[in-house]
């Protein structure tokens, strides 16, 4: 049994949409909390205005009632509340009357460093919008949604996760951070970073060395590689290790089974040994620059720039946000997948019993 996740929507469409299956009966959720974990996406020292714009407020469609799963598949929904100024260019249907409002003409100018010109080529589109609404990170406002939920089944069994920034623009601290964003803002330039999330509270066993796509370092990795704009991930001291002798890169384990040190991340071979789970994302500079790079119009052939739209000069605290919820995904899909349970009883007794059976924690 695991749990599963498809989610649907276009930057300046209607909505967003996820349906998570797999959840267990008997999960209750706090729409106040998840709104949190959506206001928390919003927020950062570097967000375009359109986060001025949006109100994220999840809406259930099915799956939940007075507040508790069913059982059954959990549909959640984010409405773009900026899709009023693009109603007519991004109508689902053919739209009718005279074009008005944005998204009216065709997108001829792809960004270097977007899915603009490899998704235009891939889908045979001959207008670059059809590509970058769906490779928005817009859409990372419904994994965050997705994301508060796992975290509400994973409080059940007393593993708490968190993001947070660890460096924007090369700074490691607030004022540098603002600083650089200033400074990229007056250059109308973009910043990139690197964020980490450390789940507290993981028993040892969850994941898998048997085989390649059990292994939960490996589904970590994908799930933060899948969030716009990551282009590196590491786990525990990372790449740091690869310069370490053997006797300086590994956790000594301890009578009880603990660790002294924490260079693994929490992670061996694929499964969680019982320390705190450290993973890092690094982001690139956006690629939405208010000083547009070249690039080629692809109507005409002719060199030109790339399309200007409106952008964050940096999103590294959202993405603390998004990489929190991605990880809290996958470790609740290895939750589901060792401890089982149609109801949320069923899995917490199966939890419980786990760590008896391995006398988890460990006395100290």
């Amino acid at each position: 049994m695991t749990l599963s996740l498809v989610t649907a929507g276009e930057s300046h469409g209607p909505a967003l949409v996820a349906v998570l299956s797999g959840l267990p009966a008997g999960l209750r959720l706090d729409r106040a909390a998840i709104d949190d974990d959506l206001r928390r996406r919003r927020q950062g020292y570097g967000r375009s205005p359109r986060q001025r714009i949006e109100r994220d407020e999840v809406e259930v469609l099915a799956g939940l009632r007075h507040g508790v799963t069913l059982g059954t598949p959990l549909a959640l929904l984010v409405r773009n509340r900026d899709h009023q100024s693009w109603s007519w260019g991004m109508s689902p249907w053919p739209p009718e009357g005279e074009p008005v409002g944005k998204g009216t003409s065709p997108v001829t100018l792809p960004r270097p460093g977007h899915a603009d010109l490899a998704g235009t080529l891939k889908y045979g589109h001959d207008d670059v919008r059809n590509a970058l609404e769906r490779a928005s990170a817009r859409q990372t406002a419904v994994h965050v949604a997705a994301g508060a939920v796992a975290k509400a089944l994973l409080a059940e069994i007393g593993v708490i996760v968190t993001g947070r920034v660890l460096e924007i623009g090369g700074e490691r601290d607030e004022e540098g951070w603002r600083r650089a964003t200033d400074a990229a803002r007056k250059a109308r330039d973009t910043l990139g970073g690197v964020v980490e999330v450390v789940a507290e509270g993981v028993p040892p066993g969850l994941g898998s060395y048997a085989d390649k796509p059990d292994r939960l370092d490996a589904r970590l990795a994908a799930a933060l590689m899948g969030v716009q704009a990551v282009k590196g991930v590491e786990i525990g001291d990372g790449f740091a290790l690869a310069r370490r002798r053997g006797s300086e890169a590994h956790d000594e384990i301890e009578p009880d089974g603990r660790r002294a040190t924490n260079r693994a991340g929490g992670l061996e071979a694929g499964v969680t040994n019982g320390e705190p789970l450290v993973v890092r994302a690094a982001m690139k500079p956006l690629p939405t620059l208010m000083r547009p790079l070249r690039s080629v119009d692809l109507a005409s052939g002719e060199p030109a720039t790339a399309l200007v739209e409106r952008s964050d000069v940096q999103a590294v605290e959202a993405l603390a946000v998004v990489a929190e919820a991605a990880v809290a995904w996958e470790l609740a899909r290895a939750v589901r997948e060792k401890f089982g349970g149609d109801a949320l009883v069923d899995l917490v007794a199966a939890y419980r019993a786990y760590r008896e059976r391995i006398g988890w924690p460990p006395a100290r």
